[in-house]
């Protein structure tokens, strides 16, 4: 799923102002296209990835996320989480059951072989007035306030401003090592980016 970062982040860079939508609707069939010789496509255990996208443009802030990779904003000390909570209403974390539910009706979406995943990406705007600072998280670096509740999110974003996302998954990585075989994977992908406006 590199090559999907790598060509969102292409993609952002052109500030085209295309729907945050669309543009991973797009990169997911390019992606998909990339593999169409070489891999099953159709195969539901196929690689796929959450998604969370922040792009500013002029006054606004556009936001994206598809399964449980967070957005968090501080905006004049509130701090708002947007993030697509339907992978948590499983009703069982089986292999399994995780396989049936995954890009489908009542399940839960994650970035995969299917573009029209990026049509069930929860979307917004917020105004660029009074956000003080903002991350973008993968799953794996949530950890720290979503499975091990060690931290609210004001701390996890203090945490980023004070000492970098290198402190934040060295934090993670020392609990998985403890108790990550709670749910799901004992490691996770953990990243974060931080922004100060």
């Amino acid at each position: 799923m590199r090559r999907l970062g790598g060509l969102l982040a292409a993609r952002l860079a052109l500030e085209g102002g295309e729907p945050l939508a669309d543009l991973l609707a797009e990169n997911i069939k390019a992606v998909a296209e990339q593999h169409a010789l070489s891999c099953d496509l159709g195969n539901p255990d196929s690689p796929s990835a959450t998604v969370a996208m922040l792009r500013r443009r002029e006054e606004r802030l556009d936001w994206l996320v598809l399964a449980d990779s967070p957005v968090v904003v501080d905006v004049a000390g509130e701090v708002r989480v947007l993030r697509d909570d339907r992978v948590d209403r499983l009703p069982a974390y089986t292999a399994q059951a995780v396989r049936e539910a995954r890009n489908a009706p009542g399940g839960f979406w994650v970035a995969s072989t299917r573009p029209e995943a990026a049509y069930e990406a929860l979307t917004g705007e917020l105004p660029v007035e009074g956000v003080r600072r903002a991350a973008v998280l993968s799953d794996g670096a949530a950890r720290l306030v979503e499975r091990f509740g060690v931290m609210g999110w004001a701390e996890l974003l203090d945490l980023l401003e004070s000492e970098g996302p290198g402190e934040v998954v060295r934090r993670t990585r020392e609990l998985e090592a403890v108790r990550g075989g709670e749910r799901g994977k004992r490691y996770d992908d953990a990243t974060a980016v931080f922004v100060r406006f």
